[in-house]
């Protein structure tokens, strides 16, 4: 579970922008397309339960 103070980068893009066809997610960070198009405007709360669905599905560390 994260909390608050979980550090975290401005964003999980690792300049691997390849989006997947068939699950429409960026093969790089696990976003789809339109978490991309409109995580610089989230806020933290927004953008925790993306983290933590990328975190649970090996895209990003949790340390």
């Amino acid at each position: 579970m994260s909390t608050s103070s979980t550090v975290r980068p401005l964003s999980p893009c690792v300049q691997i922008c390849q989006i997947e066809p068939s699950t429409s997610l960026c093969n790089g960070c696990g976003r789809t397309l339109d978490e991309i198009a409109v995580w610089g405007a989230m806020t933290e709360t927004e953008k925790a339960p993306v983290w933590e669905r990328l975190e649970s599905e090996g895209y990003v560390s949790k340390d």
